[in-house]
């Protein structure tokens, strides 16, 4: 594993670059997915489903 202090000018750049372009498309993909009626309607119902109870536990669900 490289340290900071072991790159270059240019690859801490890349490195960065990397990062906020990730980082943006996230946030553009939150975006898109928040100004969905269905996706909104879809977290809203699992919300109640959850509070109501009906959901599994992760090792139910994986029967182990």
């Amino acid at each position: 594993m490289e340290k900071v202090k072991d790159l270059s000018v240019e690859e801490l750049k890349v490195i960065i670059k990397k990062s906020v372009e990730k980082t943006i498309e996230d946030y553009i993909e939150d975006i898109i997915a928040l100004s969905s009626p269905n996706y909104i309607k879809s977290i809203e119902e699992a919300r109640k489903d959850y509070k109501e109870g009906k959901f599994k536990d992760l090792e139910e669900f994986l029967d182990v």
